[in-house]
């Protein structure tokens, strides 16, 4: 990640090379010149994204995948999105890496080295889901400030790591701790040491969770850099930037953590509706916890051409925060009937849960498939834009594609 120290180090040839062309005037060029080919690196290989997924902005990296991109029952890196707030830290030493708990409500602070982790605490895996709060923010109207994500934003990969509530009982904690707050080792965009691009928290209730992770393996290797190597919070269900990446340092709180992006509308819906565009008072506004109940078409792609004898099963992904699908559903016809899918359950909680209906056309043209999610609690998701609210959350509306049956 160190792009500068890698370049000066390069020979002329090898810097052809990762051009892909011959360097004209390479012997001319100052030393410790860095060629604008290799500043601005391809992030679909740098971090080891495929060439389909979407790249919103760079300064910070924000990427997302395309629904059928996303088919896959576990999610591998490369169609899992990337969201970040600040600079994605370029010096990390797995190694080196040391873990510190402290805040008003620890009965002592304590430093644990990533070897200490993993070998003094057992060490679990699950599947979770994780999805940016934002994600779907492109529909909603009047515009909403921020990425403008539209359903890539979200992705079940396998998480291993050790349990935060083991680590915590560990230290010990008094009985007047509410919330932790995470400090990690992405800079603010601005340059400044001091400012935190983000510190969010979250109660300990959530933290106390049999499937809250301190994770260092994703599917089975270790975390990538943009998905936060050596050590991330993991709290599935939640606004993934509950999950902090590059954790050094986890704040016990005895009140809700004050960090960056905890505040305004960072993270924060109306805790009751409102006229959409209406400017909407602090006091007013509620931290996003669980998300809302959602789901995906991964197959057929949309814009997919079928042939008319045959049946097309469709294939997708539910999900509910911390509850759990009970029903899904699709339609052909703009939502006047339904059909059941078989939906399977979960791998554990906190995991999407798999769904395929196989479906016959009448006949030829062109047909819409609009997927429909019901939790546990009997919500089911809305087929038009949920609460508009000012920065775009949870946007759980059906999911559509559009189909030509030839």
């Amino acid at each position: 990640m160190n792009r500068r120290k890698f370049a000066s180090k390069l020979t002329l040839a090898t810097i052809s090379g990762v051009l892909g062309t011959k360097l004209v005037f390479g012997n001319q060029m100052p030393r410790h010149y860095i060629p604008l080919g290799l500043q601005d690196p391809d992030p679909f290989k740098l971090f080891q994204k495929d060439s389909e997924m979407v790249l919103l902005n760079d300064k910070p990296w924000n990427m997302e995948a395309q629904a059928h991109l996303l088919n896959d029952k576990v999610t591998p890196n490369k169609f899992m999105f990337i969201r970040n707030n600040g600079q994605i830290p370029e010096k990390i030493e797995g190694k080196s890496w040391t873990l510190t708990i402290n805040g008003e409500s620890v009965k002592q602070k304590k430093e644990y080295s990533l070897a200490e982790l993993k070998s003094k605490f057992k060490n679990y895996t699950y599947q979770l889901t994780l999805e940016c709060g934002g994600n779907g923010r492109s529909e909603f109207n009047p515009p909403a400030k921020g990425n403008q994500w539209t359903i890539g934003a979200v992705s079940c990969a396998n998480w291993t790591g050790v349990r935060l509530k083991d680590v915590l009982e560990d230290v010990g904690i008094k009985s007047d701790a509410v919330y932790i707050g995470y400090h990690a080792a992405d800079t603010h965009l601005s340059g400044d040491s001091k400012k935190e691009p983000i510190s969010r928290g979250v109660p300990i209730e959530k933290v106390m969770q049999e499937e809250t992770l301190l994770a260092f393996e994703m599917n089975g290797k270790p975390i990538p850099i943009a998905h936060g190597f050596p050590l991330r919070l993991v709290c599935g269900g939640w606004p993934a930037s509950a999950s902090g990446k590059w954790i050094h340092t986890i704040s016990v709180r005895n009140q809700v953590h004050d960090g960056a992006k905890m505040g305004g509308t960072s993270y924060r819906v109306p805790c009751e509706t409102v006229a959409p565009g209406s400017k909407v008072e602090d006091a007013n506004m509620c931290i996003i916890e669980s998300m809302p109940v959602k789901s995906l078409i991964t197959s057929p792609k949309s814009g997919a051409l079928v042939k008319k004898r045959n049946t097309v099963t469709i294939n997708g992904h539910a999900w509910a925060g911390e509850l759990q699908v009970s029903k899904m559903e699709c339609s052909i016809d703009f939502g006047s009937t339904w059909q059941t899918c078989h939906l399977e359950q979960p791998m554990n909680r906190l995991a999407w849960q798999h769904f395929k209906v196989a479906i016959d056309f009448p006949k030829k043209g062109y047909y819409e498939i609009w997927a429909r999610a019901t939790d546990e609690n009997g919500k089911s998701q809305p087929m038009v834009l949920p609460g508009w609210n000012p920065k775009g959350y949870l946007n759980n509306a059906c999911h559509r594609i559009a189909i030509k049956v030839v």
